[in-house]
């Protein structure tokens, strides 16, 4: 606004009429005070009365939006010095001790030794005055400790002693770290996982295989994919497929498996939980066998859709695990010591058995079964049919499966 000290007090009431519900705001302190002091010299607003002073106070907040008692505030100000200016605030400061010497020489002694701790290093400060009398050093030989990283986290600290961290992983509490030691008990399992690749974008299934490291019975489950949404369920599908209580579930390090929704429903089960460890490679060896010699070997490397999940681990539950765990004989390995000490695995002729008579063998076997389960009703299943005659209905059963995948997969030609 122009000119808008100079209005008269019939002008100023016209202008406080008509800009009712609109709202002004001054730019900065300089303008505001300067032109709070030209309106107040022009309006003469100390030779007014009662009613002409309220209006030019009014006038002056509208115009400037600052608050009735910042106006006041201000009128009483010029009122006591004859001006109005603005003054820069004064904040209280701290009276600094250590200079950007100081600073450099910390930053000289922490690289000299490394960066030690702060006591260590308040240490060597002292030292370096009252030892070896270097009179620079006069200041920092006070310093406590605290006020020294203080310095270190200065800019001009940083800039003359860049200290550089190696990234470090982030431990997850969830498993222990160790190779299981299941001492002859059936019960703790071997978990991984075996992705059926991708193909245009289109996910495919994820096969979940688990097999016991003392009888080798393998269940194997199929998901959709490797989140909590799909895994859990199948997951407590293949527990429940086990004859025998479960002690102990074993994996790599990948997330599908050690995150806080499967460590919750190990828990519930009261399942111990482990996680192999670095640089063993051979701590989950056992079901990555398993990986390629059942899982590679009957289902392949083509793609299978993740929506055939439901359907793949159906054949899975009907035909596929009855058939490995009463129909398809494992091996067993001796350790034998030679005569120079040397330790080898041989396999013989009665080491190849299924895991239903591996786990009947066991001495005391009857104490591991769940509830409910006796060797008379998994005698009755192993029964049914002979070894050849569960390979062939699993292999039809496979074969229906696979044409029909592929036959309605969108890749497929279709005649």
């Amino acid at each position: 606004m122009r000119n808008a000290e100079s209005l008269g007090p019939e002008a100023i009431g016209a202008f406080l009429e008509a800009s009712q519900g609109i709202e002004f705001a001054g730019q900065s302190q300089e303008e505001i005070y300067g032109w709070v002091h030209a309106t107040l010299l022009q309006e003469e607003y100390f030779r007014q009365g009662k009613k002409g002073r309220g209006a030019i106070r009014a006038y002056m907040q509208k115009v400037t939006g600052r608050s009735r008692a910042q106006i006041t505030r201000l009128i009483r100000l010029y009122r006591k010095t004859g001006e109005l200016k603005s003054r820069a605030g004064r904040r209280h400061r701290f009276a600094r001790k250590y200079t950007a010497a100081d600073i450099l020489l910390l930053a000289v002694v922490d690289r000299a030794h490394e960066r030690l701790s702060g006591p260590a290093t308040r240490h060597v400060l002292e030292r370096e005055y009252k030892v070896y009398g270097k009179q620079e050093f006069a200041r920092l030989a006070e310093i406590s400790v605290s006020h020294l990283y203080n310095l270190r986290a200065t800019a001009a600290y940083r800039r003359r002693a860049a200290v550089f961290v190696p990234t470090r992983p982030t431990a997850i509490p969830i498993g222990e770290r160790r190779r299981p030691d299941p001492r002859g008990e059936p019960g703790h399992l071997r978990v991984d996982s075996v992705h059926q690749g991708d193909s245009d974008g289109v996910k495919g299934v994820f096969h979940i295989n688990a097999v016991d490291e003392v009888t080798q019975w393998e269940v194997v489950g199929c998901a959709e994919g490797i989140s909590e949404r799909f895994l859990i369920p199948v997951l407590e599908a293949m527990l429940h497929q086990f004859p025998f209580r479960i002690l102990g579930f074993h994996s790599d390090n990948g997330s599908e498996y050690v995150n806080y929704t499967v460590a919750r429903l190990l828990n519930k089960l009261l399942i111990e939980f482990t996680r192999s460890r670095p640089n063993r490679s051979q701590d989950n060896g056992l079901v990555e066998g398993k990986n390629g010699a059942v899982i590679r070997k009957h289902i392949g490397y083509g793609h299978i859709p993740g929506k055939y999940a439901e359907r793949v681990q159906k054949f899975y539950t009907a035909h596929f695990n009855p058939y490995l765990n009463f129909h398809r004989p494992c091996g067993f390995a001796r350790v034998v010591e030679g005569a120079r000490g040397k330790r080898r695995k041989v396999y013989r002729r009665e080491d190849y058995v299924t895991p239903y008579e591996k786990l009947k063998s066991l001495p005391q076997a009857d104490k591991f079964l769940k509830p409910g389960i006796s060797f008379e009703s998994l005698e009755r299943r192993a029964r049914r049919m002979s070894d050849t005659e569960s390979g062939q209905k699993m292999r039809q059963a496979k074969a229906v499966l696979l044409r029909a995948v592929k036959l309605e997969s969108p890749a497929a030609p279709r005649d």
